[in-house]
């Protein structure tokens, strides 16, 4: 996720939500203690075909910008890593649900009026409703100077499993207990450091085998920035090895994944420029992409075996 937050293909890391015109008029009529009605807006579509006739779709966009829009009938939760398995991020969702809805019931059961502690609640945190762009670099400024919960580094929104109030949380809907959240935080870290190990030691290989062959070939570009390169990615994984929490590791990690192979790749982006095409032994991007005219067969040959 450290690569898709913060508009890399996925939202901000900021936690607003996203409701629409529709139901945030509605919603702020309500708790200003006005009569009002939710009429969401319809619109139609066309795909101007006989086949399929127009059909009404909601009228609001489900805002891709959003960590948390409202889709009609819905909340989404667009900020879990591409890679990640979702139970956790459910668990966790589902147990704030629980424990608030469980609050709300407590206290109407005690004789609060339902409309006005939900009124309490939506004045208490206004703030998180935003639909506008979360892309604009403004608008992150002004949600985050408003107060609205931002954590960048994943490494660092981990370490929030075993905070005094979360682990409350779970323990007080009996869903994980201290030790639980501690053994689920160190996972989540020793996997982050594992994979991130893996990428380096990937990249040395590919300097080694790939790179400085081709440059060495090509006579261009510097060979000692990319054995430089090298020394630092084994500096880093050793710091890594050398740690003593996974915390610590994950740490170490982050900065040698996210600031200094960013650097390196740099110099081999550089390096790839001026290394003619016939001596470049890695895919490039138009390799990859236009694979299929790229890539040289004999017509005459069958693809199978009669």
């Amino acid at each position: 996720n450290a690569f898709r937050l913060g508009a890399g293909g996925a939202p901000p890391a900021i936690i607003s939500t996203y409701l629409g015109d529709d139901m945030t008029n509605y919603l702020d009529a309500f708790r200003k203690g006005e009569t009002a009605k939710y009429e969401p807006g319809v619109k139609t579509i066309d795909l101007g075909c006989a086949e399929i006739l127009p059909f009404e779709v909601p009228a609001e966009d489900r805002n891709r910008t959003s960590p948390f829009p409202y889709g009609g009938a819905r909340f989404e939760f667009r900020a879990v890593g591409s890679s990640q398995n979702v139970s956790m991020v459910n668990t966790v969702l589902n147990t704030i649900a629980a424990e608030k809805f469980g609050e709300f019931a407590d206290r109407v059961e005690a004789g609060e009026d339902i409309a006005e502690v939900a009124r309490e609640a939506l004045n208490k945190h206004w703030k998180v409703i935003f639909n506008g762009d979360n892309y604009c670099e403004d608008n992150q400024k002004m949600l985050t100077e408003s107060g609205v919960w931002r954590i960048d580094s994943g490494v660092e929104a981990t370490s929030h499993l075993t905070s005094e109030k979360n682990i409350a949380l779970f323990e007080k809907m009996g869903v994980l207990t201290a030790e639980e959240c501690a053994a689920r935080q160190d996972v989540i870290h020793d996997h982050y450091s594992g994979t991130v190990e893996m990428e380096a030691l990937t990249l040395v290989d590919m300097i080694n085998q790939h790179i400085i062959p081709s440059v060495k070939a090509a006579g261009v570009g510097s060979v000692g920035d990319l054995e430089s390169a090298i020394s630092k990615l084994k500096s880093g994984i050793a710091e890594i090895h050398a740690a003593d929490s996974s915390k610590e590791k994950a740490e170490i990690a982050r900065v040698l994944r996210l600031e200094t192979m960013v650097d390196i790749r740099a110099i081999c982006d550089e390096v790839e420029e001026s290394v003619p095409a016939d001596l470049w032994t890695l895919a490039t991007y138009k390799d990859l992409l236009f694979l299929d005219s790229h890539t040289a067969t004999d017509s005459s040959e069958p693809y199978f075996e009669d």
